[in-house]
């Protein structure tokens, strides 16, 4: 088998004899870019695509919100035999449903992104989750058309994980590939923003409707208005997505205005988006992504979704108790992230999640013997030492998993790996968990749980490769202004001798 290396696979005599020749074949192989190689950003039309897929993202997450702030409620609504404890596993059980059928919408989704386009999968996305959450708010409950009720709610979850299968993939790929390079992280970290807004948005209205209507009208039509909400709000975002340019590493692909270099070109022009081709070339880097995603999405649902639950099940807090605290802590998540994204373009993803997975696995165990002391004080500094660590994670991953994969199958790659991960780990966090509690009778196991995936993480983010500041693979270098073009053109050009 001959080597990659001209220099390896000829005899050294040879490359001494003719060196113009071998300098030849090695410029060949490893052409200087030029300057129309390198895609200078637009930093309106960045700003623009940042802030359409951060709104929809929120958008999406705000509809998986309302329904893990409201899964008691829900559970008396549409099961309502059994035990509270039956009550609330089977709303859980409902609400991992809609991860169950996320790697179909991922293997869906994905692959057709890196055919037909970003935007246009993004649209449909935003679509398919408004009309499922929609409908959820007009479904009849269990007192009215029985069974139906239950097998309706579970549909319209579907629906909304099905969709949900082509979002995060979607969108981080459209801000990774809009961004300039040096700068992919700050970029990035917005539509992790645009998540926790959508938590913020619909912990925020749960509460006020909790603090306002008592038990019995929450019930019998409360818990309707967030869901209803949803619609109109899920048109605004499909509005601003559907404003959008397709981004230039995609519009590349299809012979369009942004330029790559030679080899660039070998990688971009080759088979886009098939999905046999993702699992036999790419599982490697797919066990990675799912390794990397595991981990922060099983602390991430952990806190963001399971913990209110927690505060009023296991330990008696009233549901506005727990939200209030939580709402708290989210924001001030989101007052700090874009910081967590520009440190990770200045010191590299890599650390800053090293620092949330150890973050986890240290202070898990303290953070939860904090909470259960009880007080404001002690679950605020609880909350905090575990929303600390989980902000790392949040402000880098969004930059850090896209750089995992070449362009041409980075949409499907990433919506297949992220996924498949998130549905058999992230979604089925509250379930596990309220069944772990159940069989030990130990209400640390949210602790031990996070404990485990921390592990996972550690070994993960220690396996990766650092991406910070590099052309995404299989693009050409994205940089801010001409100026940045020229030298990074002039950078690669020898001094001359005399």
């Amino acid at each position: 088998m001959a080597a990659s290396d001209p220099h390896q696979a000829a005899d050294p005599e040879a490359v001494k004899r003719h060196p113009a020749l071998f300098r030849a074949i090695r410029k060949r192989k490893n052409p200087r870019l030029r300057r129309t190689d390198i895609t200078v950003t637009d930093d309106q039309a960045v700003k623009r695509a940042v802030k359409a897929a951060s709104l929809g993202n929120a958008m999406e997450w705000f509809d998986f919100g309302i329904y893990s702030y409201m899964a008691a409620t829900l559970g008396h609504v549409f099961f309502p035999s059994g035990s509270d404890t039956t009550q609330l596993l089977s709303s859980f059980a409902t609400f991992a449903v809609a991860f169950l059928v996320r790697p179909l919408g991922g293997m869906f989704f994905g692959p057709m992104g890196d055919k037909v386009g970003r935007k246009k999968i993004l649209a449909l996305t935003m679509i398919m989750m408004a009309i499922g959450t929609f409908a959820i708010g007009i479904i009849p409950s269990h007192d009215a058309i029985g069974i139906w009720a239950p097998i309706l709610l579970i549909f319209f979850r579907m629906l909304q994980g099905f969709s949900t299968g082509g979002e995060y993939g979607g969108a981080s790929t459209f801000i990774a590939e809009y961004a300039p390079d040096k700068r992919r992280g700050y970029f990035g970290s917005f539509l992790e923003f645009g998540t926790l807004a959508g938590y913020v948005g619909a912990s925020g209205l749960v509460t006020l409707l909790y603090a306002l209507l008592d038990n019995g009208q929450m019930e019998s039509w409360g818990w309707r208005i967030p869901f209803l909400v949803a619609g109109p709000l899920g048109l605004v975002g499909l509005y601003l997505r559907l404003r959008l340019d397709e981004t230039p590493a995609f519009q590349k692909l299809e012979g369009g205005t942004a330029h790559a270099s030679e080899a660039a070109d070998g990688v971009e022009t080759s088979a886009k988006g098939d999905l046999a081709k993702i699992f036999r070339e790419y599982w490697p880097t797919l066990i990675l992504c799912i390794c990397l995603v595991g981990a922060y999405n099983i602390t991430d649902y952990m806190l963001l979704s399971y913990m209110p639950t927690y505060l009023s099940d296991e330990l008696g807090y009233s549901e506005t108790h727990g939200l209030l605290i939580l709402l708290g802590v989210m924001v001030f998540l989101m007052l700090i992230i874009s910081q967590v994204g520009k440190l990770s373009d200045r010191f590299g993803r890599k650390p800053l999640l090293m620092t949330g997975m150890l973050g986890f696995l240290i202070l898990s165990l303290p953070a939860f013997l904090l909470i259960r002391q009880g007080s404001i004080p002690a679950i605020t500094i609880g909350m905090l030492m575990l929303g600390l660590s989980l902000v790392c994670m949040l402000g880098t991953m969004s930059a850090a998993l896209p750089a995992l994969f070449p362009t041409q199958v980075r949409y499907g790659s990433l919506s297949v790996g992220y996924n498949l991960s998130a549905s058999v780990f992230g979604g089925t966090t509250p379930l596990v968990i309220t069944a772990l509690i159940s069989v030990t009778g130990s209400n640390l196991m949210p602790a031990y749980y996070a404990m485990g995936a921390a592990v996972v993480g550690v070994i993960a983010v220690a396996c990766m490769k650092e991406t910070a500041n590099k052309p995404l693979d299989g693009s050409p270098p994205s940089v801010e202004t001409s100026e940045e073009a020229e030298e990074l053109v002039a950078s690669q050009t020898p001094d001359p001798k005399f």
